[in-house]
């Protein structure tokens, strides 16, 4: 009797959780997200178009009104362990300009996601921001061992699409009519990058954030290509 096909083996050992840490990089700290860090976040959504509102467009939270609406915000969403929650201290800016965190957590399936990514105006398309992600990437990749990491974002939303690709994740496919948000229906897009992918994605990253690649302006000499 032919055995039906099931998949290759795997080390089924659940993956370890991620802890409530700071991460270092050459341009980036991240530091667990707290209530003291929104005066800085409130300045930090401030410092572009009005409020930063378009940063918070395809997020299911923002923009916010004041800056009590923001920590009552921040003061439940620092909290919870998924997701769980980074602010971002760039050092050129040496304030809290952002936050991301690692979510949808599963160890036993060895499969976690980066999402929940907001980045103040000031911060967007930065060797920071790339760096903010790729901290948390190589936390869950390299340090726990996780084997799938995943990214996912609204359809329509192509600046998340393009930060995908540029980080070396796969296109998967769309979910429709996933969810709502704010009152809009969502087709989500998903991406991943496993873990036999994960070094020559990391190499890449590493590359172009290394100090050679930054001119005395702080602009990259080459853009961060996969593959």
């Amino acid at each position: 009797m032919t055995q039906r096909p099931t998949g290759p083996a795997v080390d089924p050992t659940p993956k370890p959780l991620p802890a409530r840490v700071p991460h270092h990089g050459r341009s980036v700290a991240l530091e667990p997200l707290a209530v003291p860090h929104v005066a800085e976040l409130w300045q930090a959504a401030a410092a572009g178009t009005p409020r930063g509102d378009e940063s918070w467009d395809y997020l299911g939270y923002g923009p916010f009104a004041t800056e009590a609406a923001l920590r009552s915000f921040v003061g439940g969403f620092a909290t919870t362990h998924d997701p769980m929650a980074w602010a971002i201290r760039p050092h050129a800016s040496g304030t809290a300009d952002g936050w991301l965190t690692l979510m949808d957590i599963q160890p036993g399936n060895a499969a976690i996601e980066l999402g929940n990514i907001w980045f103040g105006p000031r911060m967007q398309r930065s060797r920071a921001a790339t760096e903010a992600m790729f901290l948390l990437m190589d936390h869950a990749m390299t340090a726990l061992g996780y084997r799938r990491l995943l990214w996912k974002c609204n359809a329509l939303n192509a600046p998340s699409r393009r930060a995908a690709a540029r980080l070396g994740f796969t296109y998967e496919g769309e979910l429709r009519a996933h969810m709502v948000v704010k009152g809009c229906r969502r087709d989500s897009s998903y991406f991943s990058i496993l873990d036999e992918e994960w070094p020559a994605r990391r190499q890449a990253i590493l590359a172009w954030l290394d100090d050679a690649n930054f001119d005395a302006e702080g602009r990259a000499r080459a853009p961060l290509r996969q593959g």
